[in-house]
């Protein structure tokens, strides 16, 4: 397969019922922006909620077949393994890397929005865990998507990725713990429901 096609993928699928946090992102509906976060974690058998959220994604709402450009988040189970951004570690469990370029908007981003990538969580969709923010690499092929972040939210929707309050990012970069494998299920109420 190449790089450019679009195929089914080549990586291995996260699964909630390997991990022991997972973070789950309910949106309003198919077509909204706005969504509630919930970090769970497991105790036993029992799965307790720990914290809660206002959350934004894509701003078209959601999808079970994300392309580049839809602007709709991906509907999905997917681990959360990488961290970074472009202010300082504030402490965070997961592998954590600074980078002020590669994480940096581009200047012709609205003000407003020039700071949501202080601090990242990478979503592994389309993405190989484990590598730097700027490697853009893509298993499952270009027009698949990818770069698709949990960032600090600024009260609107996102091109795809998930957006949450700075205290709330600053919890989980503290919380997440990649021995306990932690997970992201994220998708409309109805979708998740299914």
């Amino acid at each position: 397969m190449t790089l450019s096609a679009c195929g089914s993928g080549i990586s291995e699928p996260a699964r909630a019922e390997d991990s022991g946090h997972v973070l789950a992102v309910y949106g309003e509906g198919r077509d909204s922006p706005d969504s509630t976060a919930v970090l769970y974690t497991r105790e036993g058998p029992r799965w307790q909620p720990i914290a809660r959220c206002p959350a934004h994604n894509g701003r078209n709402g959601w999808t079970a077949d994300h392309r580049d450009g839809d602007e709709r988040g991906p509907v999905g189970v997917f681990g959360l393994s990488d961290a970074g951004g472009v202010l300082h570690n504030p402490g965070p469990r997961l592998p954590y890397e600074r980078d002020r370029d590669a994480d940096a908007p581009p200047n012709d981003w609205h003000q407003a929005h020039q700071h949501d990538f202080d601090h990242v969580i990478a979503i592994d969709y389309n993405r190989r865990p484990g590598r730097p923010s700027d490697d853009g690499a893509r298993p499952e092929g270009d027009c698949k998507g990818g770069g698709i972040w949990l960032h600090l939210d600024r009260s609107d929707g996102t091109s795809a990725c998930v957006s949450v309050p700075k205290d709330a990012m600053k919890f989980l970069l503290r919380t997440l713990d990649p021995a306990r494998h932690p997970v992201m299920v994220m998708g409309d109420r109805e979708e998740l429901g299914a």
